[in-house]
C-alpha cells in the first residue's frame, strides 16, 4: 500500500505514488492508495482514544505487507499531513514492516526529507528499504500524461517492485551471531 502525504490537487506526489504502485502490481502485488485528502484525520490528541479516521488509518497500515510513504518536501522535511498520520501509528503498525520512501521536491534533491522519514520509520522498528526514490524539480519531469523522464519513471516503479520483493521480512529470531577473536 502507499500513503500519500500531499493534499494538493494534481499532486506530483500522488502521481508518482501511482507509478510506484504500478511497479508493485507488475511485480505481482495487490495495491491500495491511502490518500490523506480523502480521510478525516484531526491533529493527534494523545488524550483522545478515537479521533476521526485514526483507527481506520492504523488498521489499513497494520494490514499491509509493505508500505510506501510518499510526501512532498516542505522546508527540508516531509509534510505535516504525513507526520500527523504517522503520529496516529506506532509499533503495532510498523514493526518489522517493509517501508519504501518516495519524496517529491519542487527544488533540488530532497535528501533531508528522505533522511527524516527513514529515521521516523526506523524508530518504529520498520524495515526501511535501502532503495528509495526522489523526484527533484517535479514541475520539470511531469506532463499531463505522467513522467516525461523515463529514467525517473523507472526509478519510481522500481521502488514499488522492491516493496513487493521484500514485503515479508522475517526477523532473525533465536539466532545469535558469535564473534571470534583472530
Amino acid at each position: 500500500m502507499a500513503v500519500c502525504g500531499s493534499q494538493r490537487q494534481g499532486s506530483y506526489t500522488r502521481r508518482a505514488l501511482h507509478e510506484a504502485l504500478s511497479g508493485a502490481e507488475a511485480a505481482g502485488g495487490t495495491t491500495e492508495l491511502l490518500d490523506l485528502t480523502e480521510i478525516h484525520l484531526p491533529p493527534l490528541d494523545p488524550d483522545v482514544n478515537v479521533a476521526g479516521d485514526g483507527g481506520a488509518v492504523r488498521r489499513t497500515i497494520r494490514g499491509a505487507d509493505a508500505v510506501i510513504l510518499g510526501t512532498p518536501m516542505y522546508h527540508g522535511s516531509y509534510s505535516g499531513v504525513l507526520k500527523n498520520a504517522l503520529d496516529y501509528c506506532g509499533f503495532d503498525e510498523f514493526e518489522n514492516t517493509t517501508v519504501g520512501l518516495l519524496v517529491v521536491s519542487g527544488g533540488p534533491f530532497p535528501t533531508p526529507a528522505l533522511t527524516h522519514l527513514r529515521d521516523v520509520c526506523r524508530s518504529l522498528n520498520a524495515w526501511v528499504l535501502p532503495y528509495q526514490a526522489a523526484v527533484p524539480q517535479a514541475q520539470n519531469v511531469f506532463d499531463e500524461n505522467g513522467f516525461t523522464d523515463e529514467n525517473l519513471r523507472e526509478r519510481v516503479r522500481t521502488l514499488g517492485t522492491r516493496a513487493v520483493e521484500y514485503a515479508i521480512i522475517e526477523p532473525n529470531q533465536g539466532r545469535a551471531v558469535q564473534c571470534q577473536e583472530v
